[in-house]
């Protein structure tokens, strides 16, 4: 058998050659539509509204990122899970 050239997944991710945040896919039509239509919706309130709205709509904005960050970390930690139950499954036969 010949050794490898290369280092594993495992080794990669532990001497932190690997981000698997920097991992995503490169955005679609639809996604960059819905981003621009967003952003355009996020622009028109904000001239709508008085300092003390901007500030609010501020935090609640944060508030909705921060959401996203946690859910797609629970969602990274379930579909790593998922996919190592799919190995074990095919590794038993």
């Amino acid at each position: 058998m010949q050794k490898r050239e290369y280092a594993s997944v495992l080794e990669e991710l532990w001497y932190g050659n690997i981000e698997p945040s920097e991992y995503g896919c490169s955005p679609s039509r639809e996604y960059a539509e819905a981003l621009r239509l967003l952003s355009r919706n996020e622009e028109k309130l904000l001239s709508t509204l008085n300092d003390e709205q901007k500030s609010l709509f501020t935090r609640c904005a944060e508030s909705q990122r921060e959401l996203q960050s946690i859910t797609e970390r629970l969602l990274f930690k379930n579909s790593f899970r998922l996919g190592a139950r799919i190995m074990l499954e095919v590794m038993e036969g």
